[in-house]
């Protein structure tokens, strides 16, 4: 789902072509986000090729930098980095490719391209200026590809409202937009005539898109789907065409649906272009959406799907002022997703399910903050492990795909035989374990007590290419986090428990580079709890909206500081379970994997509570 956004740069005067850095180090590309103050410009250069460019230059630095990448991560990209941080980008045109003709060289290999390329141009001349005339007729003035969008009949559509498992909330605010549109004389006699707009917010994977096709069927009327990416082609005004074609074919339907699908792109704020046409297709869109040609289309209802909403990106004041119904989708709880998997796997013959060794309530729970469409993609998976395997879908199968669709595939050759790497993965693991349960411990719980509040699920010593680790420690979530401070700092405690493991039996100078993305998160985490929430400050303010270097510096000294009285606590307590650690590295290096279960009955033998907390 590519999102072509037709967002600015700001044009600079280049009388000489500076540098040029070539790399396909998709990472240059993410680290923009911290750095999107020192950014001058980010263009996208060949955005349909194979392998497009990103071309970003900052303010403070002489090079351009170019990142080729793959097509198949161009959207990716856009989406979860540039969009999603409302970054500014555009196209690049033909005058910024004219005078930095470096950015499209690939060394030797682009000069042999570029003498094939004309060769094959002169030996095929009239036919390619025949077959342009054919394609400009075929556009007839509209470019892209949105202007062949299809009229889906109500009939066409499959699925209906009984397929949104649970959500009874989304459910009551739907028929209450159904009886909205159903009953628009009502209405008109409390003066609300203007169109019903509606917009659907929330996290990929709720069903969102389904929605707008159930709603359509209900209401027996036909849908028109298009992308909110696709609107863009690269041409001036071909948005605008789009949008203008798409609405002329649904008003001669009479009543009829326009959803445009991951439509973000289209709400950000307008004006911060230098170009007179970059806001046409969200200006084309805001009189559409305004009921301007009311007459014609009065029957027509704009219904578009963002995975963002106002409260995680800003958008154009005056583009939400023209929804009167916003639907906000969340992920389902815990009794939801309980409810969804058994709907799931009630769809596959019975003879591929064991029902009576099937724990739906164990599964939900540590299926917490998972999207419709991933439970649906850990019940697939799970048929997969069981046609391998020839077995029947048990609470370990589904186990074992919830675990395979999160964190990817595991290997155990990968180290079997880096006894020394190992040993220190299985450490620094138990050092993360050591630290969760640390607070119950020293509340006295019994062991079965602390088994039951912990969320450890397993530990391991595999290696995971996905996440390029070579163990880690699998706990479940919770639906809902308020989180106080002590509970955040308790997180932090958890994430610094694997590096003060290998500091207590390695030495300060022992510690590996494989910390590097837990302090990655408990920097994010102090950041969270110094300068945007003040916690440890009688002035509840945010620092982050504060401008001025002393401000920053002061903020970095506080982060530091309390990271420092944080670390040196987790040390201490780490400390205390030295031989603890010791005794069940020893059985985690044998086994590879240690379950919950394992664990805590390994802590039983060991004394339980009361032997663990005289060794701390």
């Amino acid at each position: 789902m590519a999102i072509v956004a037709a967002l600015v740069y700001r044009p600079i005067s280049l009388h000489v072509s500076p540098p040029v850095v070539q790399s396909q180090d998709i990472a240059e590309i993410t680290k923009i986000v911290p750095n999107k103050d020192r950014l001058e410009y980010l263009l996208l250069a060949k955005p349909l090729s194979e392998f497009p460019r990103y071309v970003f230059k900052y303010k403070d630095a002489a090079t351009i930098h170019v990142v080729k990448v793959p097509s198949t991560s161009h959207a990716n990209i856009e989406r979860e980095v540039l969009l999603k941080n409302a970054i500014p980008y555009a196209i690049a045109g033909d005058d910024y490719l004219s005078k930095n003709k470096q950015v499209l060289q690939d060394e030797q290999a682009q000069s042999g391209m570029l003498a094939e390329a004309g060769a094959f141009l002169a030996r095929n001349a009239i036919g390619l200026i025949l077959i342009g005339f054919v394609l400009v007729g075929m556009r007839k003035g509209i470019p892209g590809m949105t202007h062949s969008a299809s009229v889906i009949k109500p009939d066409s559509l499959k699925g209906s409202m009984d397929d949104l498992i649970g959500m009874e909330d989304i459910k009551k605010e739907v028929a209450h937009l159904e009886e909205m549109i159903r009953n628009r004389d009502l209405y008109k006699s409390h003066n609300i005539d203007k169109p019903f707009n509606v917009m659907l917010t929330g996290p990929a994977g709720t069903g969102k898109t389904k929605l707008a096709g159930y709603l359509a069927k209900k209401l027996n009327i036909p849908l028109i789907q298009a992308s909110g990416s696709g609107l863009e082609s690269g041409f001036v005004g071909g948005g605008s065409k789009a949008l203008n074609a798409m609405y002329k074919k649904a008003c001669a339907q009479g009543r009829c649906i326009i959803f445009l699908d991951e439509a973000q792109s289209l709400f950000m704020p307008r004006g911060r272009g230098d170009k007179k046409w970059d806001d046409d297709t969200a200006n084309t869109l805001l009189s559409l959406l305004d009921g301007v040609k009311s007459e014609e289309g009065a029957g027509v209802i704009w219904v578009v799907a963002s995975n963002f909403d106002d409260a995680r990106m800003e958008m154009d004041e005056a583009m939400l002022r023209r929804f009167a119904v916003k639907i906000n989708f969340r992920l389902p709880n815990k009794s939801e997703r309980r409810e969804l998997l058994h709907v799931f796997l009630s769809r596959k013959d019975e003879r591929c399910v064991d029902w009576t060794n099937l724990n739906l309530n164990y599964v939900a729970d540590i299926t917490a903050n998972l999207s419709p469409a991933l439970l649906e993609t850990v019940v697939d998976r799970a048929s997969m492990i069981a046609i391998d395997e020839n077995c029947l879908i048990d609470t370990d199968v589904l186990f074992r795909a919830f675990e395979r669709s999160t964190i990817g595939l595991t290997d155990r050759a990968t180290t079997a035989e880096l006894h020394k790497q190992r040993e220190r993965v299985a450490l620094h693991e138990l050092g993360h374990f050591f630290m969760q349960i640390d607070p119950y411990l020293r509340q006295g719980l019994a062991i079965e007590a602390v088994k039951e509040k912990s969320h450890l699920l397993k530990i391991s010593t595999e290696s995971v290419s996905k996440i390029g680790a070579l163990g880690y420690v699998l706990s479940s979530g919770e639906d809902v986090n308020l989180q106080t401070l002590e509970e955040m700092e308790q997180d932090i405690k958890q994430l610094y428990g694997g590096v003060a493991a290998e500091e207590l039996f390695y030495g300060a100078r022992g510690i590996s580079v494989g910390s590097q993305n837990d302090i990655q998160k408990v920097t994010a985490k102090l950041d969270l709890m110094v300068n945007r929430l003040s916690m440890y400050s009688r002035s509840k303010i945010d620092y982050k909206q504060l401008k001025g270097d002393a401000s920053n510096d002061e903020a970095v000294r506080q982060v530091e500081a309390k990271a420092d009285e944080l670390y040196t606590s987790t040390l201490d307590a780490i400390r205390g379970y030295r031989y603890p650690i010791e005794a069940l590295k020893e059985t985690l290096l044998e086994r590879y994997v240690l379950s919950k279960d394992e664990v805590f009955d390994l802590l039983k033998d060991m004394g339980g509570t009361d032997a663990l907390l005289q060794a701390a």
